[in-house]
């Protein structure tokens, strides 16, 4: 038996098919059909998400300083933290051979936004704080990684160990595609405009893992062409390129046909993939059509390639014409050192455009089913790493409690969810650990994170792994 069966080679055999189809259309299940790039499963539930823009923050942002307002931490200033509230827990060892752990409290000042009362860091977040009441805040998140590497991974693909699928090839898989000329999953590397201390991220983090091929993220490149070979060689006319790839592809089925072997199939949806970009790709990011309003919301930088601003206003192009998951990542949150230099630098590089973000969706008619998601791998520590300043401290990782937002897509807008104690060291109330994240945002996608799953190795296999995981009510709308 071929263990590497996929839903084409199943769909391929006939079975069930017109019967499932007019069952799909009885159901009301037509809104949700692939065009191509990947066939849609059936859902569990209506989806409230039918797309996703994933904003991760590279590093670890410093939740005490934007999200976890501790007032009461300047009574502690330079003081060692408790071992009451340590209580043992692992250390890096950037910091584990400290002398002492000096508690720094944030140097920032805080107000409360919105209705919902959330206290924010609007010295360097004012416009976040405009839309806190569409904003779905989670301070209790948390994970067992404590390093970069394996910390990613989990955020991403819910193991600490690479090679799993991650969310945007999971969304993929179940929702398939809308847009036959782009690919259901895309991937932005926005550059941060400080570049002190960047994290490495690969195509690893975007992998498909034992899922088909066709659903891993495709990165489009902030510089030159967005896709490499996106345009035809001097003097191959457009046609010749199209009898090329048929010539090639008939080759392929052969070889699929004897041998069933799924990556030749997703070798030729890839190269048909590609012959489709050519045509759609320029059009997508050529930002002449966007008016000045737009460009004021989002600031001058969106019209600069590779900025964060303009990595999310392309991520508001790509779901416009039927991407299912953009993926963005903005580097150089690892704030082991010069916070007070650093963090300003990477505020300004996303507040105002998550802003404009968030504003552009709800004026499009966009945002209720757009589920927007910002946060890092972990959090920072109350204690400075390294020398201590009125003015300036270090952090170091910290996986015990940090903090998320989201909005749009079904997330209850206008929720602080969870707390963590007077040093934002241990969570006291609603803890969310980042199983129970992805089961929620699965459940905004239309799917039971229990039932959501995909044979291999004689496994069924889950983005919430085998540790019981549980969807939390209270993020959603």
């Amino acid at each position: 038996m071929n263990d590497h069966f996929t839903r084409r080679q199943f769909l391929a055999s006939g079975k069930h098919l017109l019967g499932g189809a007019a069952l799909a259309m009885l159901r009301g299940d037509s809104a949700y059909a692939s065009t191509g790039g990947g066939l849609p499963l059936e859902t569990h539930f209506l989806p409230r998400a039918k797309q996703v823009i994933y904003l991760h923050m590279v590093g670890g942002p410093s939740q005490m300083d934007l999200f976890d307002y501790k007032p009461g931490l300047v009574d502690y200033y330079d003081q060692d933290l408790p071992d009451s509230i340590r209580k043992g827990q692992r250390l890096t060892t950037m910091t584990s051979g400290q002398a002492r752990f000096p508690i720094a409290p944030s140097k920032y000042q805080f107000k409360q936004a919105g209705k919902c009362g959330m206290w924010l860091n609007q010295e360097m977040l004012p416009w976040l704080a405009k839309k806190a009441d569409d904003i779905c805040w989670i301070r209790s998140l948390h994970t067992e990684a404590i390093n970069h590497e394996p910390a990613i991974a989990a955020m991403q693909t819910g193991n600490q160990v690479a090679g799993r699928p991650c969310l945007g090839a999971w969304a993929s898989y179940g929702l398939g595609a809308i847009n036959e000329n782009l690919p259901a999953f895309v991937v932005l590397v926005a550059i941060p405009s400080n570049r002190e201390q960047e994290q490495a991220i690969s195509s690893r983090l975007w992998s498909a893992g034992y899922l088909s091929g066709e659903h891993a993220g495709v990165s489009f490149r902030s510089q030159g062409d967005p896709i490499l070979y996106i345009n035809d060689p001097p003097g191959v006319p457009r046609e010749l390129r199209r009898r090329s790839i048929d010539g090639i592809n008939a080759l392929n089925q052969i070889n699929y046909h004897n041998l069933g072997d799924p990556r030749t199939h997703t070798r030729m949806q890839q190269y048909e993939m590609a012959f489709r970009m050519q045509a759609s790709v320029p059009e997508l990011t050529d930002l002449s059509s966007e008016s000045d309003h737009t460009f004021e919301m989002y600031g001058g930088e969106a019209k600069k390639p590779g900025t964060f601003a303009n990595s999310v206003l392309m991520a508001r192009r790509l779901t416009e014409r039927g991407v299912r998951f953009v993926q963005i990542y903005h580097n150089n949150w690892d704030h082991h050192s010069n916070v007070g230099g650093r963090l300003p630098d990477q505020c300004k590089d996303v507040d105002k455009p998550c802003y404009a973000l968030l504003e552009d969706l709800e004026q499009r008619g966009m945002l209720d089913e757009t589920l927007v998601i910002w946060g890092g791998e972990f959090g920072r520590t109350i204690y400075s790493q390294g020398q201590l300043s009125p003015t300036n401290y270090g952090r170091d990782h910290h996986p015990r409690c940090f903090s998320m937002w989201m909005a749009g897509g079904g997330a209850k807008g206008g929720t602080i969810y969870g707390e963590t104690d007077d040093f934002s060291y241990n969570i006291v109330k609603d803890p969310v650990h980042i199983r129970d994240f992805h089961a929620t945002i699965l459940q905004l996608m239309g799917f039971d994170h229990e039932r959501f799953t995909y044979r291999y190795q004689g496994l069924d296999q889950k983005l919430t792994g085998v540790v019981p995981a549980h969807v939390i009510p209270e993020l959603i709308a």
